[in-house]
Order: C-alpha cells, then structure tokens, then sequence
C-alpha cells in the first residue's frame, strides 16, 4: 500500500443532539489505493461518519481533517471533488432519469464517466436506463448510484451498506468492483454482512460507541474474529 495517506481523520465528535454524541474522538487514516471496510452494530455511528465526510452533518467538530496532506474541511468544494457517497437509503434527484442523472454528475465533477455500458449490463440494468429514478425498485435505484459511482471513480468512494436491495447476481458482479477499486483510488465502505467485509478489504475497521474499537489487516480478516469484537461489544 502506497504509505501516503489520502485521508487522516482525527478526534471527531459527530452528533444529532447535544445530548448524546454519536462519533466521539472518532480517528482514521486511509492510504491513497485500499479497499477497507467499516462493520459495527447497529448505531455504532457508521453511517453518522459516511454524513459527516459528505459534508450533510453541520453538527460536528474535529482536531484534524486532511487530504494529500491538505487540511480541509467537509463542505470545502475541493475535497467533495475528490469524493462521491452512496448512502444505504438514496432518494436524490428522483425526477431525473439514470442517463440525466449521471451526465449531471459527470458535468459537476468535471470528469467523464467511463465504463458506464460495461457496469449497466454487470448489474443487468439495460431496460432501466431511461426510467425515472423515483419509479424504480429499491434494488435498480441502488444499481443506478452505484453505476455511477463506479464510472466516476474518484480518488475516495464512499459506500454505506452497499449490498443493501440488490439480487445475488448484483452483489457478487458488486464484490468484484469493490475488490479491484484500489486501482482506481480507495474504497470506504460500511456493513453489517460479514461476507461482504471479508471477501472485499485489505483492512478491517470495527466501530463501537463512537469509535474504532478494532482493525484487522491481511490473514486476520476472518469472519469469526470480527464476530468475536462484535459480539463482546454487544455483551458490554
């Protein structure tokens, strides 16, 4: 792994309310080509950090935020150029058709989006191109961000619960896209399917009240250890 560091993230506090904060001194580091994996149970905060790093969370503060060794901030236009975010539970422009939708993106990033052909027909979306997002199934609404995403490939992808709607054929031809972005740039994504985490990442990120509680890398990314941090994390 390349040992620049794309994103470092340090002592976040992410909350909805003032009373109970979801990410508490929240830290990460990404190199510029992996492919990691975020897992915790459910309110762990996985999808508070995917918010926060999409710049949707005003109500947040941190000690340190930077990108190719370039402080930033969530809402700095610089780095949102750098970065695309698929939320478990996309609704965004649902009167645009999957063409209108990814020319908007691909004119807003400034950047062409190749592949677009080759992933319509890996997630067998041919016959719902020209559909209006807002009439499309959870699963083809999903295969529409995610083909986008994938044809965008920007320097950090960010997936919450990618598996989230989509057929057995989608998620495994999905498994192979996420496995082989690190030739593009790197890949953040959360789940709480343990297949997903373990076929796809060369790290392994456990979050728990708020904060990385574990990390497994290369031979330790076994199912049944990351059961076992779940699992005494639950119990406490």
């Amino acid at each position: 792994m390349n040992q620049q560091k794309l994103l470092i993230i340090r002592k976040l506090v992410a909350w909805y309310s003032k009373e109970k904060k979801i990410l508490t001194d929240f830290s990460i580091e990404l190199g510029t080509h992996e492919v990691v994996g975020l897992i915790g149970l459910n309110g762990a905060g996985k999808t508070t950090f995917m918010k926060t790093l999409a710049g949707l969370l005003p109500t947040c503060r941190v000690e340190e935020a930077a990108c190719l060794g370039k402080k930033f901030t969530f809402r700095d236009k610089a780095f949102k150029k750098k970065r695309y975010v698929v939320f478990a539970e996309e609704h965004s422009f649902q009167y645009f058709t999957f063409r209108e939708y990814s020319d908007y993106v691909a004119a807003s990033y400034g950047k062409e989006l190749t592949d677009v052909e080759e992933l319509v027909a890996g997630f067998h979306f041919e016959e719902y191109t020209d559909v209006l997002l807002k009439e499309l199934s959870t699963g083809n609404l999903k295969k529409a961000y995610l083909i986008t995403a994938f044809a965008l490939k920007p320097e950090l992808l960010l997936l919450d619960e990618p598996v989230n709607g989509l057929d057995f054929q989608s998620t495994e031809y999905l498994y192979k896209l996420m496995e082989a972005y690190k030739e593009h740039g790197t890949l953040l994504f959360s789940s709480h399917i343990l297949e997903s985490i373990c076929l796809t990442s060369d790290r392994v990120l456990v979050l728990d009240e708020g904060q990385i509680a574990r990390a497994f890398e290369k031979e330790e990314i076994i199912a049944q250890n990351i059961r076992e941090v779940l699992s005494e994390n639950e119990s406490v």
